[in-house]
């Protein structure tokens, strides 16, 4: 199937060049092009045309969680016959598993996994592998972590088709080898959950890992009479099939051959490295490394996996040691093209990740507690990621050295805005009194049911900035990076809807927010420089007022630094380009505004977990309620209990990201305690 662009719009301004520059590029095999856009000026929907021209598997690489859920959200749009995807980290919470020397500590791993975002994870490898050519996959850098063997999941994948002959066991078997699981249900019939199975008599209903629906499989003896799509919620069939493609309900998934031979060879490594650790006098490390390795071997044998399965990926993708680990990327064809969102950013990103997570293995591996083959579960090295990918496209509005000297002059330039935008007017004010001045700001723009933006250095500038707004009566909140993605989206959301009229944030203000309802953005210390207040960060974030007919910009300084004046002169250039295209083809600016059906649909991530109904009220609450910390166990009503739940859980996920595994561990283990005691209560 071919993509459908849908929009109300055609290309208008300097967008039909930058399509035709862009799809010529892609035609006649360039490697790399760079679409330097302004904020607002319609990148995405120039992107979206190059898509549907091209006709190939597209990536789209943005580097946090929120944009790439815009990202989705708008390609779902434009897109709404073909298969546009999502693809991020599915943790909500992710301790490492580590080991610190100096206090011979030793942290295990520990996480939460959100079912939405491994469906969704699951639906875009599924999507790949389907054959389709018209397949958009939106991820973050999670894209280049290791998953399971394209190969091996493709192998395992169950063709079934009605009227076929293919007992009932075997089909049973065949799920299981998948890892679909068998559901252990309730009287209620609680726990038929995705990724399991449950069977009655000659009906077979499978959960599917990577969908909506059910499936039901009727037999008769071993003749497969009828396959249909049900509702999860009233179990009503939806859609009756004639055949389907059953895709494994986990991305770490293995034949059985496969197993025995990296079972063998885990086996003989564990050997050699016990023998090496004794050789060195370290009869600690050695025992350590055979008791937890021969622990894991038996498990993967009873089970099919272990905790930490990931360390092994070596064996199981049957690679060499050294060799790179296989990654989404790799499951998809060779032709395909990958679209690399706010490059100045993700592109320093991508080659961050490598040896962060190497500094981590290493103390594991050296001191018994993960073999050797360990190091080979990583994110891509930045010089293999370049290796496999046949072609790019760089999007930003202030793209950095690399895309420059990568595409050697292929620079396509688009400044005009399809609705007539200007470049936002900027303002300089001195500090003194600033929030103040601010204050009168925010009124001003309320009154005129206006957004506004106000920019931080830091988290703790932003939450004491919120809570002080909000005790004077405007309704405000903050985003940054202890925000959940999930979460993050819905404060957009409730931003654009007018539920709250102030947003105020630190760097992630910046990037491809698509906000037209901002009218103001107010920047806090703007002459503070360094890398939130330098020329790029600045060209950025005054990028979010460029979306409103009204969009200015006030920069709170002292003094005009080099990065302020840069920015000032690039937006005035900007600014005489656009106007002169207005008065040449007589256009009035006027603001994009979008329905609440559209605001809707473009941040509908946020739903994600809002659409199950086999998640507790505790866990889909967890993201949007926090609750002071305070009293001892036994003097708190049950509500009370759960609410600090909630706050612990925030903790301990802060802890997790800043590396303090230590705190993290222990705010798990108060966590049990308290939720053991809530369960008794009850």
């Amino acid at each position: 199937m071919n993509y459908k662009l849908i929009s109300d719009y055609l290309p208008t301004g300097d967008q039909p060049e930058a399509i035709a520059q862009l799809v010529f590029g892609v035609q006649n095999n360039v490697k790399y092009q760079t679409l330097l856009g302004v904020t607002g000026s319609g990148k995405t929907f120039t992107i979206a045309n190059v898509i549907e021209k091209i006709n190939k598997p597209i990536l789209v690489l943005s580097h946090n969680k929120t944009l790439a859920a815009q990202l989705y959200g708008e390609f779902k749009q434009f897109f709404p016959e073909n298969a546009v995807e999502y693809f991020v980290s599915y943790y909500d919470y992710y301790q490492p598993e580590a080991y610190l020397p100096v206090t011979d500590t030793f942290i295990e791993k520990d996480l939460a996994i959100n079912d939405e975002l491994e469906r969704m994870r699951l639906s875009a490898t599924s999507a790949l592998l389907s054959g389709r050519k018209d397949v958009i996959v939106v991820s973050s850098v999670s894209c280049i972590y290791g998953i399971g063997n394209p190969k091996e999941f493709e192998e395992s994948i169950i063709t079934i088709e009605k009227n076929q002959y293919f007992s009932r066991n075997k089909f049973l078997y065949r799920l299981v080898e998948n890892l679909y699981s068998r559901a252990v249900e309730d009287k209620e019939g609680n726990g038929f959950i995705r990724g399991t199975f449950r069977v009655k008599g000659d009906v077979v209903d499978i959960f599917l890992a990577y969908a909506d629906y059910i499936l039901r499989v009727e037999y008769f003896g071993d003749q497969i009479e009828a396959i249909n799509r049900l509702n999860p919620l009233t179990l009503k069939k939806e859609e009756s099939m004639d055949n389907i493609r059953i895709y494994p309900a986990n991305l770490f998934v293995s034949h059985p051959d496969t197993q025995r031979k990296a079972i063998e060879q885990i086996e003989k490594d564990l050997e050699e490295e016990v023998l090496e650790f004794k050789n060195q006098g370290k009869t600690i490390e050695a025992v350590r490394l055979k008791e937890r390795v021969e622990y894991d071997v038996e498990m993967i044998r009873e089970l099919g996996y272990c905790s930490g399965i990931e360390n092994y990926s070596r064996y199981f993708d049957q690679r060499k040691s050294g060799s790179r680990p296989f990654c989404l990327i790799d499951y998809f064809p060779k032709d395909f093209l990958l679209i690399i969102d706010e490059s100045h950013v993700t592109i320093p990103q991508i080659k961050a990740m490598y040896g962060g997570d190497r500094s981590r293995k290493m103390n594991l591996v050296d001191f018994g507690f993960r073999l050797k083959a360990a190091i080979d579960n990583r994110p891509l090295k930045f010089e293999e990621f370049e290796e496999i990918i046949p072609q790019i496209i760089f999007v930003s509005a202030t793209p950095s050295v690399y895309e420059l000297e990568k595409s050697e002059g292929i620079v396509v330039e688009q400044v005009i805005r399809p609705t007539g935008l200007l470049d936002p007017t900027i303002e300089i004010r001195p500090s003194l009194n600033q929030i103040d001045d601010l204050l009168d700001e925010i009124q001003f723009c309320k009154e005129k049911n206006e957004r506004v933006l106000v920019t931080t250095l830091t988290k703790r500038m932003a939450e004491e900035l919120h809570k002080f707004l909000e005790n004077i009566g405007i309704l405000s909140s903050y985003i940054h990076s202890d925000i959940d993605t999930i979460e993050r989206v819905e404060i957009l959301r409730k931003l654009r809807l007018g539920v709250f009229d102030v947003l105020i944030g630190v760097n992630l203000l910046k990037e491809g927010l698509d906000l037209p309802e901002v009218a103001l953005v107010a920047i806090i210390d703007a002459d503070k420089e360094g890398f939130l207040r330098d020329e790029r960060s600045l060209v950025q974030t005054i990028g979010r007022a460029a979306r409103n007919v009204n969009g200015r910009v006030i920069m709170y300084a002292d003094r005009i630094t080099n990065s302020m004046e840069k920015t000032i002169k690039e937006t005035n250039r900007r600014r005489t380009i656009q106007m002169d295209h207005n008065l040449k083809n007589g256009i009035s600016p006027k603001s994009l505004n979008k329905t609440v059906n559209q605001i809707m649909e473009s941040t509908k991530v946020a739903d994600g977990e809002k659409e199950s109904s086999y998640e507790s009220s505790m866990e889909k609450d967890l993201q949007y309620l926090m609750a002071e910390e305070n009293s001892s166990l036994y003097e708190n009503s049950s509500q009370d209990l759960t609410e600090k739940i909630r706050k612990m859980k925030k903790k301990m996920e802060k802890a997790a990201k800043d590396l303090d595994f230590i705190s993290a561990a222990k705010w798990r283990d108060e966590i049990k305690v308290f939720e053991e005691h809530l369960k008794k209560r009850k």
